[in-house]
């Protein structure tokens, strides 16, 4: 049956092509989203390019399928309409009628009751007005378009039972042929398990491309001063480390070792063995493109609450990760160029080849941001995403929708990809207490 959505203005804010992906079902945009659309379109952060991005689509459609306010063909047999109310719609209790937010409800409902044997249906990707509406009676949905089943999410890791012989194996030729009847797929990491009289166990990696699980490269020596405290954390660095892998992505809860692991890695590649041109270092300023001038200082003082974190890690790897290596060793890399730590909002427009690039706190990116940063990346060029989709910052995501979920979904089984989820949080016991329990 042919169903009508209604869209809130935070749905094409978050993804401007959401109105082609609604099949053959009817669209409307109440007149009072496009009011709210108009105001964000100066912004110059993903919010306002993406408003911009709304209203060309919109002009476009008018432009090719005549009136918007009698509908355009748009979707896969489906039609968009801007809905025109005679008047401001406000209901006699319960919502304040100067709400752009409440509006919107109020036009949903008029919408439903003037076809109440077409199922009409409110998208809203704010969950408190998800609340509202279904209190008032209105059916209501997020939009799922780009969202992935997080609890379902691949850890990247897996079990192999194995015999005796092939384990014996393993050890001897570092490399055995992948069982048969397993759903394996490029660079998922493998504990194999020898269940016999004396159980043993060894960490390997899926090579689609010869069908076989060979044993990890990961030296015995400290990466950069630090040594993987398990298995999760052995696996990280060995697809942080493989030169083949363009593309990893690290979720975990904090203390896990995910941004310490990638800037243990980057250091060794970059700065010690110089496989890359440069370590360049980023995180987001939520939101994402956030004016920063309001802070005093020039622009490595108005960075510095926001890096701080990066460089912590940085100044326990290169000054006292265990090579004592002094204050000097911290500086010159940033000196050389070899080192360079700046904020999301500068990436964009860049060609980055050469380069290892760490983005730390990808989860508070949205799918079209992370999107927009890995095609950033030129020739030569190993990206890692970092994050904990438990903790988000940006109001327009959550952990089934933002950028680093979605990433690590969609990219699973690509042979330049991999992934792991960590655990284990190795901070401290204190750390490891509070993040369990509180």
């Amino acid at each position: 049956m042919k169903k009508t959505y209604v869209l809130d203005t935070n749905v094409l804010l978050h993804d401007p092509h959401a109105i082609r992906k609604f099949e053959d079902n009817d669209l409307i945009l109440p007149i009072y989203v496009i009011e709210e659309i108009d105001q964000f379109k100066r912004e110059s952060n993903e919010r306002g390019r993406n408003a911009r991005t709304v209203v060309r689509l919109l002009d476009a459609l008018r432009e090719s399928g005549g009136s918007l306010s009698k509908g355009v063909p748009v979707g896969d047999g489906g039609t968009l309409r801007v809905f025109v109310p005679e008047k401001r719609p406000e209901l006699a209790i319960a919502l304040n009628p100067s709400s752009g937010d409440h509006a919107i409800i109020s036009t949903a409902l008029l919408l439903r009751d003037a076809k109440p044997d077409q199922p009409t249906i409110f998208v809203t990707m704010d969950v408190n007005l998800r609340i509202q509406a279904d209190a008032l009676g209105l059916v209501t949905e997020a939009y799922e378009n780009q969202a992935v089943d997080f609890e379902r999410l691949e850890t990247g890791i897996v079990e192999l039972p194995v015999s005796v012989e092939d384990f014996d194996r393993f050890f001897q030729d570092g490399a055995i042929a992948a069982p048969t009847g397993e759903r394996l797929y490029a660079n998922l990491s493998v504990m194999l398990r020898d269940d016999g009289a004396r159980p043993r166990t060894a960490l390997g990696r899926y090579h689609a491309d010869k069908g076989e699980i060979r044993a990890l490269k990961t030296s015995r020596d400290p990466i950069s001063g630090i040594k993987a405290r398990n298995r999760e954390q052995a696996f990280a660095l060995d697809l942080l480390l493989d030169e083949n892998i363009k593309l990893v992505t690290l979720i975990g809860k904090a203390g896990t070792g995910k941004t310490l692991l990638a800037l243990a890695a980057g250091v060794k590649r970059t700065i010690e063995e110089g496989a890359y041109s440069r370590l360049l270092v980023s995180r987001p300023v939520m939101p994402l493109g956030r004016d920063i001038g309001f802070l005093p200082g020039d622009l490595d003082q108005k960075l510095n609450p926001w890096m701080q974190p990066i460089y912590d890690n940085l100044e326990f790897l290169l000054v006292a990760g265990g090579k004592r290596r002094g204050m000097r060793g911290f500086e010159d890399p940033f000196a050389s160029g070899q080192l360079q730590v700046e904020p999301l909002t500068y990436i964009r427009g860049r060609s980055l080849p050469g380069q290892y690039v760490i983005v730390d706190e990808a989860q508070n990116l949205t799918p079209h941001e992370v999107k927009t940063v890995i095609t950033r990346c030129g020739e030569g060029t190993k990206i890692v995403l970092t994050g904990d989709p438990f903790q988000i910052d940006n109001p327009y995501v959550d952990a089934a929708t933002n950028g680093l979920s979605f990433c690590s979904d969609r990219l699973r089984g690509e042979s330049m990809v991999g992934h792991i989820v960590l655990s284990k949080g190795e901070r401290s016991e204190l750390a490891n207490v509070a993040a369990n329990k509180l």
